[in-house]
């Protein structure tokens, strides 16, 4: 089983950001660094200030057989605490590609997620240990529309549900929320990434 990284949320926008000289293109990716690694670490109230989202967002989140709509700051909000409150906020890419264009990013993930047994049970998983850790990975893309001031107008994402895999995790392997804040508070204050120098 390939363990996923926490710190895997920023490989592939650094990777872009340290070639990428489109200004426009470099905002966006900017606040998608930004919005990954404060989702990661719990702090998703700084989500939802005027300079990182727009007025009236909109998330379509289709995962697991569901489809989820979420219009505005306060029902995204709520979203977003429950994740917290659930200790839900522990996933990220094991592999990724990223593209960015004026409109926004388009991605396709080999997304991992460490997920308490009785969270999957409660969504009808067949699992033995509902107070172990299991390890959901499975194929995810989206779509991340921004506007005219590079601030998100919404994720529309869509899980290849037939991807999806379970697997019980060794308690050493296991990433808490507590740990994911951790490793990427450095990543969080840290900018480093120079404009790219055109050859």
């Amino acid at each position: 089983m390939s363990v996923f990284d926490v710190r895997n949320a920023v490989k592939e926008p650094d990777r872009l950001l340290a070639e990428t000289e489109n200004p426009r293109h470099r905002a966006i990716l900017l606040n998608f660094r930004r919005h990954a690694l404060l989702e990661l670490c719990g702090r998703w109230q700084e989500i939802l200030q005027p300079d990182m989202v727009v007025d009236e967002p909109f998330y379509r989140v289709n995962e697991n057989g569901a489809s989820l709509h979420l219009r505005g700051k306060e029902e995204i909000g709520r979203f977003y605490a429950g994740m917290v409150d659930a200790r839900l906020n522990v996933f990220g890419p094991i592999s990724e590609r990223i593209a960015v264009a004026d409109w926004g990013l388009a991605i396709e993930s080999y997304f991992g997620n460490h997920m308490p047994g009785w969270v999957l049970a409660e969504q009808g998983e067949d699992i033995d240990d509902p107070d172990a850790f299991y390890q959901l990975t499975h194929y995810m893309a989206s779509f991340w529309p921004y506007d005219a001031d590079a601030r998100l107008i919404g994720e529309h994402i869509y899980e290849d549900t037939g991807s999806r895999r379970i697997e019980k995790l060794d308690p050493a392997d296991v990433i808490t929320p507590e740990r994911s804040r951790e490793l990427l508070a450095p990543l969080l204050e840290a900018q480093p990434w120079p404009r790219a120098v055109a050859n």
